[in-house]
């Protein structure tokens, strides 16, 4: 399988301890020098002293000009070359200690940069030493061998041992454990069940197992992020370059400055003081730290940006377009409700469909599979199947004959009013019979990503003032998803040249982010100021052309981007501009002669410290949502698997009130009724109490106060009353059916519990489980 990090490493450990000492050796023997000639100098040994200081302002001069010699030659005149004039002009005015304190300054700028570029970039490097170079296939004959990666193919049956790198993206044979940090960011173990998708990347944090390639080497997610890796590591910002934007204007200021100056005064020491304080170390440095930074957390975030000029997009972002399918919701589908048919069980009928689904890739089929086995109903081996493109599926389930897909032919009255509920709610329907007819049904949707709307906010928090989804899916599948998350605009039906067309639209107004996870997104991604493509799911088309991927399938990772972008791009723009500012009041006061040479360059320095420190803030701070403890992350899934639980109970409590109210003599009326009410007691309210107790407490910091989780347990409440009420009919009832006057209010009561029982479960769903940063459903 894939080699050992230390194996792919392109930059050995020693190499770069050695690379992180020599950064500072510039600087340390400047220093010596500065410092050598003030032990001259206290000595009395002016001369000697002077020679000392002059050696450094030429070991600063000589680099300095051939970097602006070059930049000259290909046509790009920026501010550095004040620092050049500053140095020379120390010299022609025989200040040697302002133009060695000059040079020391310089060499703490680009030290100071240095090391914060490599500590900023760290996270980028690790990806890309990370990279798997081999994969361990097996052969026909059931033996192993270690291959390149290029020669991995699609299909291929791999092993991946003890500690190995995924090598290509793949479905794993077994249930598996997995350290997914270096692609997503989460240090916590991820459980992948037998069947799953597994990105390319993750490390194996358990026992050896088998998967079967669904991508090339090439074509898989990790190679998409490297190559993104590669181009962040590989480019600089425009902000690195912020200071020729001042060109133009702050360079004949100086000058003109610096000018007044000496021919005011006929003093040329003022003229020299003035471009000693003007040496932009503000603008040539901090300006890249606090870029390059934003790099690195965002990338620690998951989420990959392509380089500093993207980032610096992205923090002026005002609109935002977003596809729905893969990004606003799960772009997968998932069972979301089973019906039998009358008389009939729900678990058998999901039972037989994931059996005889077993061996088919369809994606519907990978839903059916993936329900039976979290519901842990044991799947039997299917003989004699079959599968006829576009009608479905059909197989021998211990003996018997399975269909699964359409149905053909009029439609019972029960599989009627299914087909009727599937078409109000958006879902789509599986039809699941035999020789005799249907037998039941499973109801499939894309669910709404459960961190969409709080994703929404946070980017409307943080500056966005328009988002528009875009999908060419049905107007009103669209309309309910747009209402749900809370965009301004949506745009049903729309084909790729309709995307990429409102794409130039929206672009001509204001900056524009593009979001979405397909090939048919490609276009309008690469047409956006800021393409962002889902690349944990999506497809390598999209993330090639984009200027950022998510590299964890949560959507509330975007948000997380655009805040450090902003906050990185503030800083950067606040270091630039009080640096500045003070280096201007500085050369006021030297251009009337009040700030000698040796002066202002330790102002000048001291003014450079302060603003790369600055800079450096954009290492930490800006995002606006608080991070999650452990123990309340585990909290926050202990709850969110028992919802599972939860959902069966309101299905029930639902199946009941139908039976109450289409067939209120059946005899099995009260019996239902009362396994329902058994349920909720022992099922579900333990469920809430546990959360009032334990849960909301544990979320009163992350959520800011206590008091934000109330109108949760307003909902509980409820549902404790709507419950006792439930059982007070019980009790009337007695061991006789149900009374006709007790039928009303029977039904406004269970059909009011499914109803909040339901919508309370969406908003834990969307502003509590969404917080945990392991959940990826």
């Amino acid at each position: 399988m894939g080699a050992e990090p230390r194996e792919c490493v392109p930059e050995q450990p020693a190499r770069r301890e050695r690379g992180r000492r020599l950064l500072w050796v510039p600087l340390a023997g400047l220093t010596a020098l500065v410092l050598g000639g003030a032990v001259l100098r206290l000595a009395g040994r002016t001369g000697p002293a002077d020679v000392v200081w002059a050696v450094a302002t030429v070991a600063a001069l000589v680099p300095a000009a051939g970097a602006m010699l070059r930049d000259l030659w290909r046509r790009r005149f920026g501010v550095d070359v004040i620092a050049v004039l500053a140095l020379v002009g120390a010299l022609v005015v025989r200040e040697y200690l302002a133009g060695a304190v000059i040079a020391v300054m310089l060499a703490t700028g680009r030290a100071l940069e240095a090391y914060a570029q490599q500590r900023a970039t760290r996270d980028l490097r690790a990806l890309l030493a990370h990279a798997p170079r081999t994969a361990r296939r097996r052969g026909p004959d059931g033996g192993i061998e270690v291959v390149p990666l290029d020669e991995v193919g699609v299909g291929d049956r791999l092993v991946v041992g003890p500690g190995d790198v995924v090598p290509v993206d793949g479905r794993v044979d077994e249930p598996v454990t997995l350290d997914e940090s270096v692609v997503t960011g989460e240090s916590r173990l991820v459980r992948r069940a037998a069947g799953e998708q597994v990105a390319s990347g993750v490390v194996n944090a358990g026992a050896g197992f088998g998967m079967r390639a669904t991508r090339d080497a090439a074509a898989s997610t990790y190679a998409g992020i490297v190559r993104l890796a590669e181009e962040a590591t590989a480019r600089k910002a425009p902000m690195v370059r912020l200071a020729d934007r001042y060109a133009a204007a702050f360079v004949p200021f100086t000058l003109v400055l610096a000018g007044l100056g000496w021919l005011l005064s006929g003093e040329f020491i003022r003229a020299v003081a003035v471009l000693v304080v003007a040496t932009p170390c503000p603008l040539l440095l901090a300006t890249p730290i606090a870029i390059v930074s934003g790099l690195s957390r965002t990338a620690r975030r998951g989420v990959l940006v392509r380089d500093g000029a993207s980032l610096e997009m992205l923090g002026r972002a005002r609109t935002l377009l977003v596809d729905k399918t893969g990004t606003l919701t799960a772009g997968r589908p998932r069972a979301a409700e089973t019906v039998a048919a009358p008389g009939g069980d729900r678990d058998e009928v999901l039972r037989l469909a994931a059996s005889v689904e077993q061996l088919s890739p369809h994606v519907l089929a990978r839903a059916l599979v993936r329900q039976a086995r979290d519901r842990g109903l044991s799947l039997a081996e299917p003989t004699d199947v079959t599968e006829e493109p576009g009608r479905g599926v059909r197989g021998l389930v211990d003996g018997r004959t399975v269909r699964v897909g359409q149905l053909d032919g009029e439609l019972p009255d029960w599989a009627g009013r299914v087909r009727s509920r599937a078409d109000l709610a958006g879902r789509s329907v599986v039809w699941v019979g035999g020789d005799a007819g249907p037998i039941g049904a499973v109801l499939l949707e894309d669910p709404v990503r459960p961190d969409a709307r709080r994703t929404v906010r946070r980017l409307r928090e943080a500056g966005l003032r328009r988002i528009v989804m875009v999908t060419g899916d049905r107007p009103d599948t669209a309309d309910q998803v747009a209402r749900t998350v809370g965009v301004d605009d949506v745009l049903a039906r729309c084909s790729p040249a309709e995307k990429v067309t409102r794409v130039r639209a929206e672009a001509d107004r204001a900056v524009t982010v593009m979001v979405g996870d397909g090939v048919n997104d490609a276009p309008a991604l690469a047409e956006a100021h800021v393409g962002v493509a889902m690349g944990a799911t999506g497809a390598t088309a999209s993330a090639d052309v984009a200027d950022a991927v998510l590299t964890v399938d949560r959507l509330d990772r975007l948000a997380d981007a655009v805040e450090i972008a902003r906050y990185a791009r503030r800083i950067a723009v606040q270091s630039a501009t009080v640096g500045m500012g003070l280096a201007v009041l500085a050369m006021l006061v030297a251009a009337v002669g009040r700030l000698p040479p040796v002066a202002g360059a330790f102002l000048q320095e001291g003014i450079d410290v302060l603003v790369i420190l600055n800079a450096l803030r954009a290492l930490t701070g800006g995002l606006r949502h608080r991070d999650v403890p452990p123990r309340t992350r585990e909290l926050l899934t202990e709850y969110a698997d028992q919802h599972g639980g939860v959902r069966d109970v309101l299905v029930g409590l639902r199946d009941v009130a139908d039976l109450l109210a289409t067939r209120p003599e059946d005899p099995a009326c009260l019996p239902a009724l009362r396994e329902s009410h058994r349920r909720l007691t022992q099922a579900v309210l333990p469920h809430e109490a546990g959360e009032e107790q334990r849960l909301y407490p544990a979320l009163a910091d992350p959520l800011g106060s206590a008091e934000a989780t109330s109108t949760m347990s307003r909902a509980h409440v409820e549902v404790r009353r709507l419950v006792d009420r439930i059982g007070a009919h019980l009790a009337q009832a007695g061991d006789g059916p149900v009374r006709p006057d007790q039928r009303t209010d029977l039904l406004a009561t269970l059909y009011g519990l499914a109803a909040v029982l339901g919508l309370h479960l969406i908003q834990e769903e969307e502003d509590y489980f969404s917080l945990n940063p392991t959940d990826g459903r």
